[in-house]
């Protein structure tokens, strides 16, 4: 049965699920876009175990909440990943790294989803080569659950400001398995003014701020009409758009207090940083980007199931003109010489997350 299925993803490890038309972090049910977080609730509720396995991957985190993936069903047991090119970040992903990396959650997730399902996934990348479909996956029984799959339910990114707590050395132990982990005092404050400077340099160039502000679903109407992007919702959030005080053009103005307020919220989140993560590769191929988004997908999962908080906070990584000076001190701080610095995300403990949007599964299937 389905609902078993469902089971063993939400009840490995004892873990309980939020209600997705429920409240978190105080947001009124009025304004909570119930359309759009309902693919959490529909997540494990397929026959087809291919399906089965692609509700839960849909719900892993990417670039800009762009969800870029798209999947052809093959045969009986078989699927296709493919990249939807009309999900870009050209401005700031002009290269489609985290684009890719992106892709790398995804993969990973629908493999922990098959497994606790009782499925093996076998992955293909780039089965006809680096311009084609991403992989080719094939499902067959005699999977074993992970872990980790407990927790996909729960996961989220927190984009608030973190408790002034330390990370206990024994968790960062065990996260130093899937990532580097900072949380010597100097060498945090040293990765808090990078991520600030160049969170700057993204918000104070005009193109690339215009870029996000493009992507922002302000209110319930719009996230549920179009559920990527980034989503400003909730009762606070919509109670400024109807005084006027929050709208796309407040945000693209740096003169505005709008703006201004904004600014000095999210310097005040990310002050709040007790540690960082980092992931690295020996090198930038796509494959190379696959297999850090995997990384950071368990990265997130083991945070989770720990109790922490995980926010990727990545400008310095892109590769635009504006950021080189910082992707040049990102590197030199955090790579040896080769590697190429992947994620960089802030980890403390921090308030629950409401859902992300998603869109429905059935609007992602090619010739379903």
């Amino acid at each position: 049965m389905t609902l078993t299925r469902r089971k063993a993803l939400t009840l490995i490890g004892g873990g309980t699920v939020l209600a997705a038309t429920g409240t978190i972090g105080g947001c009124s049910a009025i304004t909570t876009p119930n359309t759009a977080i309902r693919p959490w609730a529909l997540a494990g509720e397929y026959d087809d175990p291919r399906l089965n396995a692609l509700s839960f991957a849909l719900l892993a985190p990417n670039p800009h909440n762009l969800q870029p993936w798209q999947v052809r069903l093959e045969g009986s047991n078989g699927l296709t990943l493919m990249r939807d090119s009309t999900k870009a970040l050209p401005e700031t992903d002009p290269l489609d790294r985290q684009i890719f990396i992106g892709l790398g959650c995804f993969i990973e997730q629908m493999e922990l989803a098959a497994g606790a399902a009782g499925y093996r996934t076998k992955v293909k990348l780039f089965p006809e080569g680096p311009r084609g479909p991403v992989a080719y996956a094939a499902l067959a029984p005699g999977g074993k659950a992970d872990p980790l799959a407990a927790q996909i339910l729960k996961r989220g990114s927190c984009k608030e400001p973190f408790e002034d707590r330390a990370v206990p050395a024994d968790l960062a132990n065990q996260l130093e398995l899937l990532a580097d982990i900072y949380t010597d005092p100097a060498e945090v404050a040293q990765l808090r003014k990078l991520t600030i400077d160049a969170w700057m340099v993204e918000t104070m160039t005009p193109r690339t701020m215009q870029e996000s502000v493009d992507l922002m679903r302000m209110g319930k109407a719009e996230i549920n009409a179009n559920p990527d992007g980034i989503d400003l919702g909730g009762a606070y959030m919509e109670g400024l758009m109807l005084a006027g005080l929050l709208s796309r053009e407040i945000l693209s103005d740096p003169d505005s207090k709008g703006f201004k307020q904004g600014l000095k919220m999210y310097h005040d989140m990310l002050m709040a940083t007790p540690a960082y993560a980092v992931i690295t590769t020996k090198g930038n191929s796509r494959a190379d980007q696959i297999a850090a988004g995997r990384r950071w997908l368990r990265l997130n999962l083991a945070t989770t199931g720990m109790g922490l908080s995980l926010h990727p906070v990545s400008q310095a990584l892109q590769e635009y003109p504006e950021m080189k000076a910082h992707y040049a001190q990102a590197h030199q701080t955090l790579a040896t010489k080769g590697q190429t610095v992947q994620m960089l995300g802030r980890l403390g403990y921090g308030p629950a997350t409401q859902r992300t949007p998603r869109w429905p599964l059935e609007t992602k299937l090619i010739d379903a």
